[in-house]
């Protein structure tokens, strides 16, 4: 095996790559068709969910085909990449040459696929890298690389606002900047692909039929689905719930860079006291600051950003040391990883579209109209419980399935 340990950077400048086009798209891609095309909420939401439904075909597949193609990762890498640069260049920064919801979801197709097949490829290959690290070379790989991640959230998270400023198409500008972000990663990341002497997949078969992996890819879905709600609502909760249009783009920098912060934290306490001890307080921290949230309304925006800190904070944790736990559980079961990391990547993805098909028609049927608008109290009285009140619940369930597992720190 060539990868070269000091080259860890690399891994955090693709990680922000890959967080660019994840988590954002959940934020802005909605809105912009919203407020640019006047697609309807549900219409937007009812297509998020039939792509997450493709990925329940698809993720696996990306796995086994990675898995397939591990002797020339590096050109299947280029060529999903530049079919996410391009997708993403046809979702912002092209006029839709069709019905809008049609060309937003033909081009989230693309994005979402591209990103999927990357991302399976690129935590298979962190169990490669981390294997050659010393120490806990998965906790140390996971800090470089859930920085980075976040650092690019951060990044793609305000981008557009602040490009507002400066340019008529903002949200072009954002798509242009993400093509040449991907032009420095597949640079930065040349000669890590190989996997030279590293054993063949042991497939699915070998990962579902192991608990501990089973039990992780459960608390995976139900730890993600608390972030999903507030990432899909944030923007609505800001400018209707706090009445605060104008901060969502520092509100939003607040979160992520909080999470950039505490992402090495996270990962150095772990190292000491465990990971399952501190990803466990890092999720009472998640239903403290959301509970909190649950009792402020117009004019709070400087409360909610102590809790934007908090709640930012716990994140760190969930996107640093769950992933590692992962994949410390690959590396004794399935060392090439790929196509465990092909269901990660699925239950990873499945809450952000859950949330979107049954949290945007909720409000809609309450008459939630948007920023701007007349919206009646019972739909801001829902969009305050579906934002705060929802991912407690789904984090106290996440925390007994946690607590109530077995696994071996090492």
């Amino acid at each position: 095996m060539n990868a070269r340990p000091e080259r860890l950077s690399a891994y955090a400048v693709f990680a922000a790559l890959l967080a660019t086009a994840g988590l954002p798209i959940y934020i802005h891609a909605p809105k912009f068709y919203v407020d640019q095309y006047g697609v309807s909420l549900a219409a937007l939401g009812a297509v998020l969910f039939g792509l997450r439904l493709l990925d329940v075909v698809q993720d696996p597949l990306f796995g086994r085909l990675s898995e397939t193609l591990r002797d020339r990762r590096g050109v299947a890498v280029l060529i999903g990449c530049a079919v996410m640069a391009l997708s993403m260049l046809g979702l912002f920064a092209v006029e839709p040459p069709l019905a809008p919801l049609i060309w937003f979801a033909l081009m989230l197709t693309g994005v979402f696929s591209a990103f999927s097949f990357l991302t399976i490829n690129f935590y298979a290959q962190g169990v490669v890298k981390a294997d050659q690290l010393p120490g806990q070379g998965h906790l140390t790989l996971a800090r470089w690389r859930e920085t980075g991640a976040l650092l690019g959230v951060c990044v793609a998270a305000i981008a557009p606002v602040m490009l507002g400023a400066a340019i008529d198409r903002p949200f072009a500008g954002f798509a242009v900047g993400f093509t040449v972000l991907a032009l420095i990663a597949v640079y930065a990341m040349r000669g890590e692909w190989s996997n030279v002497g590293l054993a063949p997949s042991a497939g699915l078969r070998v990962v579902l039929g192991d608990p501990l992996a089973r039990r992780l890819l459960l608390i995976a879905l139900v730890n993600a689905a608390p972030v999903a709600v507030s990432s899909t609502l944030f923007l609505f909760f800001v400018e209707s719930r706090l009445e605060a249009p104008g901060y969502e783009g520092p509100l939003l920098l607040i979160f992520f860079l909080s999470a950039a912060v505490a992402a090495p934290i996270w990962a150095r306490l772990a190292e000491r006291f465990g990971s399952k001890a501190v990803l466990l307080s890092a999720m009472v921290l998640a239903i403290v600051s959301f509970g909190f949230a649950l009792l402020l309304g117009p004019g709070d925006w400087l409360l909610f950003a102590v809790i934007c800190v908090a709640s930012g904070m716990a994140l760190g944790a969930d996107l640093t040391l769950l992933p590692a736990i992962f994949a410390q559980r690959m590396a004794v079961i399935s060392p090439s990883a790929a196509e465990g990391f092909g269901l990660w990547s699925f239950v990873s993805k499945f809450t952000l579209a859950f949330a979107a098909v049954t949290l945007l028609p909720a409000l809609q049927a309450a008459g939630f109209e948007g920023a701007g608008a007349q919206n009646p109290p019972e739909a801001l009285a829902l969009l305050a419980v579906l934002y705060a009140a929802v991912p407690c619940a789904l984090k106290l369930v996440a925390i007994a399935l946690l607590a109530t597992t077995e696994m071996k720190e090492t």
